[in-house]
């Protein structure tokens, strides 16, 4: 397993144009073939009476698959073109079509592979991208007296808090990165002398979006 990967939180959909032709890039994501390819039917239905539509996708931590279509287009000047720049900025699991209105003027081959991958390029710094980290999830069993030191030490460290139960204990769940997992460990087991079991509760990866934070189990 990978220790990070980026992958599309929320989509988008941009447009640019080129010598009259019309480019709209629409990126989601997509965790399996199936979703992959409902969206590409999805788009082909909002965009029946357009020239083409051309797209690409890849998807798992490694890339394991990867698809892509030139819809029609010179044969190498839109879905490899498109699929590359995915490779190229490191994101998984997502899926991009390119929908083309022809103007009118021929763009050459090199014409077609920069305005392709000029599309999927703009459409990707219009979606959201999210860093999912691999790491572990634990709870940590505290008395009132001891919650204060560790929120203080996940504050201190960086640690995402997922949630905090008070009750006659109070039960927190931490979300702690493999490369601070020792670290946590050693302080927190300082600050109480051994006295608070740490429970592990398996191994996830969790991102950051906004103020919330979005867990994938394993």
């Amino acid at each position: 397993m990978k220790d990070e990967y980026k992958v599309v939180y929320q989509g988008s959909e941009c447009e640019i144009a080129e010598k009259k032709s019309r480019f709209i890039a629409s990126i989601w994501p997509a965790t399996s073939e199936e979703e992959a390819d409902n969206f590409i039917e999805k788009i082909k239905k909002k965009h029946w009476n357009a020239s083409h539509n051309c797209y690409a996708y890849t998807l798992g931590e490694n890339h394991e698959l990867t698809r892509c279509s030139d819809d029609g287009e010179p044969s190498g000047t839109a879905g490899k073109p498109m699929l590359d720049v995915l490779l190229g900025e490191d994101i998984h699991d997502v899926v991009a079509v390119v929908t083309r209105y022809f103007g009118g003027t021929l763009l050459g081959t090199g014409g077609l592979i920069r305005a392709y991958q000029s599309a999927v390029k703009k459409g990707l710094t219009q979606a959201i991208i999210i860093h999912k980290i691999l790491g572990n999830k634990l709870l940590i069993k505290t008395n009132y007296n001891e919650i204060g030191s560790l929120q203080y030490i996940a504050s201190q460290m960086e640690l995402n808090i997922l949630s905090t139960d008070y009750s006659d204990v109070v039960d927190t769940v931490l979300l702690v990165p493999d490369d601070k997992l020792a670290a946590f460990t050693k302080r927190w087991t300082n600050v109480t002398n051994g006295r608070e079991q740490i429970i592990d509760q398996g191994r996830v990866y969790f991102a950051a979006v906004d103020k919330d934070v979005i867990v994938s189990e394993l």
